[in-house]
């Protein structure tokens, strides 16, 4: 594209400018062929870097008086010699949130020490019976699950308090957190109620139109209207009496049942706010004769009975009272030998049965028809405490949650028949404290806990995690009368796998605290395997050997890898389970200084303790790290030792990335070491942490490697550089971390929850910076929450996962470097070619001739009859007319163009940045016809305007020189004939003479200090 021809010529001797004057005349003719007149040099585009004028080469004092002699280097801001940093901030914050992780998801909660809500719907018309809801606490929040499928249907939000009680009324929902009761609906909070006195609400009862609440220290109760939500009236207890729960009576108007932890029960009208009657501990309970003195028990559990006037009441000790509260008369009593009463339900379907729940895990049957007789008792119902029991109305469906993280349902086939368990929903019931990923689709998860248990966890839904079984274990319990899990397996300390053989034998490898041996796992069947590889030698009379420490199961699946805290290495069969081969490491390297080793030579072989187990992914090299500090090299077919590499501190444990062969070393010296096991050297040294390392993990391109340390901080760092590129502190310490072999989720487990997090990786969804942080850059993150398995609400939880500031880019270039430099648009030099041109293109690609018509005519035409072939050919309709009515006139007058209205809504002061965008994103063809659509002397002063005011910002200089060519070629005669005009046209003239000036000044000194670098060079 040529829009201005140069008429300068330099010469390499004097670098002098011979120019050619531009006139100045007065009439419109010559205004516009001056106007025209081109000042662009031929081959400028050749020396321009980038799209910027800017001289780089030339020293800074050179610059100044080239640009102008007049002014003084500190009169002038000078564009940087180096290419500065955009921030669109108006001021630089640190970061708020991590780059690359954002909370996603939390998975295995199930519920806590609050009691569930069950609540029943029955509709017209079904025939299923119905619907059953459950309402369980996660701490903060709540969720809702269908009792037909255990399927979580949504959960409630994150409140600042933990949760203390919950009650369900129809479709709302009231949580008690804190000093405050919330109302929720369909899990979004409606109003929210709060405690004058700001003290903690520990229960919370709805009592038709109103709300009851006790304060925290039971010395109080609130009355609240629901409608109103206005705080009615305040009941103060006497001294002496803590309240602790509150039962409507069944029948009874505005009266109450309210219980305290003395063993009294008072009755109370809450319409009149007065005290009706008093229970004494004496008439609720048996008291021992000889210790009157003893303080009663507490009241720990209220049950409205199907019979009116008669609850059940439970107490601390154990003991169970069916009381009349009209009569003031107990009519049974029941007792509990197995540690307080927790739960309390009557059943209702016409059977006089009562099931309640101790605080050691036991669920008891009473048969209340003859005389509160014991019918049955699950022992170890839940692992721990029994948080409540309910009866499904009409139904012979028990419904019973646990502290242990789990809600059972219980069937009963008979009225005689001892319970089944139905189905339930459960996770770990104490704090996982190892995750690994299982196979290579990222949906399921290995989780090991203090617990003893092993479960898998899946990602996509919950209701596919289950628990791999040890066998029977509930029958051996019942029949020795000891809780299930002391017939569990000691905790897991360390954890393998590979699912290439999984379908043909067992494909997990686990040791366990104190045993001598490691148990195979089975996840097709989901129970424990078959095989035991034990760490003791096959000699009677060698030495007794230490504890399982580490285990690997190969990448083939075949064999498994054991070792032992007293440096034996073992190699076992995973099918048949027979021991192959067995690895010597040998005496402490003599010739090695370690700071862990202080007396090295003198170690023997049965002292050093294996801490960690690894194999490459072809079954070549086994490697072995000690606790002195040695990582040591086999090779996997003749057992030899190869090769030691001698670290300056002990080795906790090694992670292997097997398609890399990048093995990551936690040390002592809180110092993580990466190793490349193909040259065996240390290539990276990772440090920084303020606390042990516990655990780490690779990306699945071993790129990153993710990092846990007790200073609770998750880091990241970028393996290739070492450099930290990401950093966030949880609430809690994480034990252990595993990155999805998908790239997608970061799954972590903490010191103080029984759940399993999810993080999501914001690089599969948002293009994300990589640039190092320092350590006062942590941000603190909350834990995930639970989320339902709606669809939907998966879909809107993804809104989080994009970045919210924008990240930036340090090799972005400004827009212009400094305003006294002119700048280019950075589209090709064809667009504004073809612009120019636009009517010699269109003319050349003009058809030649018309389109013939087909050679034969369609088979499917109509003929006439007759010897002759002949088409039936329907004669024409005579042509319509196409005269446009006035209304359609009316209407494409009425209609503007985009272009149009970007040219009107822009600032006549300001620089037309939006629309000089806009016509360098549309094609040259719309460009031309946009600016023959300006059919009137306003838009064409507009038009002038803009070009006016973008050569004055000294931006787009050649896109404007040729809108301003194809401009003044189109409407030039209506401009000539035009006096209206005369004054923008003038204000052009004179802008474009000053313009083409600084251009021709700018390229005059650039090519001279390019010819004289070239001629020193």
């Amino acid at each position: 594209m040529k829009v201005l021809e140069s008429r300068e010529a330099f010469s390499r001797e004097g670098k002098k400018r011979k120019g050619v004057p531009v006139p100045q005349g007065k009439a419109p003719t010559r205004l516009l062929r001056h106007v025209c007149s081109d000042h662009f040099p031929k081959n400028a585009n050749r020396f321009f870097a980038r799209h910027d004028f800017l001289l780089q080469s030339k020293p800074r004092n050179e610059m100044v008086a080239l640009i102008s002699p007049d002014l003084h280097e500190d009169d002038l801001q000078l564009p940087p010699r180096k290419r500065t940093r955009i921030d669109d901030s108006p001021t630089s914050s640190k970061t708020a949130s991590p780059r690359i992780f954002a909370p996603f998801r939390a998975l295995g909660l199930v519920t806590n020490h609050i009691p569930f809500v069950l609540q029943t719907r029955s509709f017209k018309g079904s025939t299923e019976g119905p619907r059953i809801h459950l309402l369980t606490c996660l701490g903060r929040s709540w969720a809702m699950w269908e009792g037909g499928k255990m399927t979580l249907l949504f959960v409630g939000p994150d409140e600042a308090e933990q949760i203390s009680f919950m009650a369900v009324d129809g479709n709302n929902v009231w949580a008690a957190a804190g000093p405050d009761v919330v109302k929720y609906i369909r899990g979004k909070e409606i109003a929210r109620l709060k405690n004058p006195l700001g003290s903690h609400l520990s229960f919370i009862l709805v009592f038709g139109s109103q709300l009851l609440a006790l304060t925290e220290d039971g010395n109080r109760m609130f009355v609240w209207d629901t409608g109103s939500e206005e705080l009615q009236a305040t009941i103060t207890f006497e001294a002496g009496f803590t309240a602790t729960s509150i039962l409507h009576p069944a029948t009874y108007l505005n009266k109450v049942l309210v219980a305290s932890s003395e063993g009294a029960l008072q009755l109370w009208n809450i319409r009149k706010q007065t005290r009706i009657h008093v229970f004494s501990p004496s008439s609720l309970l048996t008291l021992p004769a000889n210790q009157q003195n003893i303080p009663a028990p507490a009241i720990t559990a209220l049950s409205q009975s199907p019979a009116i006037d008669v609850v059940g009441i439970g107490f601390a000790s154990g003991e169970i009272s069916v009381y009349d509260v009209r009569m003031d008369e107990r009519l049974m009593r029941m007792s509990m030998q197995d540690g307080a009463i927790r739960a309390l339900s009557f059943r209702t379907d016409n059977h006089a049965v009562l099931a309640s729940g101790s605080s050691t895990g036991h669920i008891a049957l009473w048969d209340l028809n003859n005389g509160g007789r014991l019918l049955h008792i699950i022992r170890g119902a839940h692992d721990g405490a029994v948080t409540a029991v309910e009866w499904v109305p009409g139904q012979p469906l028990l419904i019973s949650s646990g502290e242990d993280n789990s809600v059972k349902q219980w069937v009963f086939d008979s009225p005689t028949a001892a319970p089944r368990l139905l189905k339930f929903r459960s996770g770990h019931h104490a704090p996982p404290h190892l995750i690994r990923y299982y196979g290579d689709d990222g949906k399921q998860l290995l989780t090991a806990s203090r617990d003893r248990s092993l479960r898998c966890t899946s990602v996509v839904r919950d209701s596919r995690s289950f628990e791999l079984s040890q066998g029977s274990l509930a029958k051996k319990a019942t029949s020795l009368s000891i809780p299930i899990a002391s017939l569990k397996l000691p905790p897991i300390t360390a954890l393998s796998y590979s699912s290439t053989r999984s379908k043909d034998w067992d494909d997990i490898l686990t040791a366990h605290t104190d045993e001598g041996f490691a148990r195979t796992w089975s996840m097709k069947d989901k129970k424990l395997g078959k095989h035991n590889f034990s760490v003791a030698p096959e000699s009677k009379k060698a030495p007794a050997t230490g504890a399982a420490k580490a285990v690997w199961v190969t990448a083939c699946g075949n064999f498994g890898l054991v070792s032992s805290s007293t440096g034996v290495i073992y190699m076992y069969n995973m099918q048949s389970g027979a021991r192959r081969k067995s690895f010597e490491l040998g005496p402490y390297p003599s010739d090695a200084s370690n700071q862990a080793q202080s007396a090295g030579s003198s170690r023997k072989k049965s002292e050093r303790c294996v801490t960690g187990l690894a194999s490459d992914a072809l079954d070549r090299v086994v490697i072995a790290g000690t606790l002195d500090g040695t990582v040591n090299f086999f090779d996997f077919h003749t057992t030899k030792l190869e090769q030691t590499l001698v670290l300056p501190s002990a080795v906790v444990s090694l992670t292997l990335h097997s398609d890399s062969g990048l093995l990551a070393v936690i040390c002592d010296d809180l110092i993580v070491r990466i190793i490349d096991i193909e040259t065996r050297r240390v290539v990276r040294e990772l440090g920084g942490f303020r606390g042990r390392v516990l655990d780490v993990t690779f990306s699945p391109d071993a790129r990153w490697l993710l990092t846990t340390s007790l200073d609770s901080i998750i880091r990241t760092f970028d393996v290739p550089t070492g450099r930290l590129i990401d950093a966030f502190r949880t609430s809690s310490v994480a034990t252990s971390i595993t990155f999805s072999p998908t790239n997608d989720f970061l799954a972590t487990s903490h010191v103080d929850s029984v759940g399993v997090y999810l993080w999501a990786n914001r690089a599969q969804y948002a293009d994300i910076t990589f640039q190092g942080i320092a350590e006062d850059e942590v941000a603190t993150m909350a834990l995930p929450s639970v989320q339902g398995e709606a669809e939907d609400e998966a879909l809107e939880a993804l809104s989080s996962l994009t970045v919210q500031e924008k990240p930036t880019d340090v090799f972005i270039t400004p827009a212009q470097l400094d305003d006294d430099l002119v700048t280019l648009t950075l589209l090709p030099r064809a667009r504004w070619q073809t612009l120019l041109n636009l009517e010699v293109i269109q003319q050349r690609n003009k058809p030649k001739e018309p389109p013939k018509p087909p050679e034969q005519a369609p088979f499917f035409l109509p003929t006439l009859p007759g010897v002759e072939t002949r088409f039936a050919i329907d004669q024409s309709k005579p042509e319509e007319s196409k005269k446009e009515t006035k209304r359609l006139q009316k209407t494409a007058a009425s209609s503007e163009s985009v272009f149009y209205k970007k040219l009107v809504a822009e600032d006549p002061d300001g620089i037309y940045e939006d629309f000089y965008n806009y016509l360098k994103a549309i094609s040259p063809a719309a460009v031309d016809l946009e600016i023959r659509s300006l059919a009137s002397l306003d838009s064409m002063r507009r038009f002038l305007t803009s070009l006016i005011q973008r050569l004055r910002s000294h931006r787009d200089f050649e896109a404007v020189q040729a809108f301003q060519a194809v401009f003044l070629r189109i409407h030039g005669d209506v401009l000539i004939a035009n006096e209206e005009l005369r004054e923008e046209l003038l204000t052009l003239q004179a802008v474009q003479k000053t313009e083409s000036e600084r251009l021709i000044d700018l390229l005059s000194s650039s090519l001279g200090t390019l010819g004289f670098v070239r001629d020193t060079m």
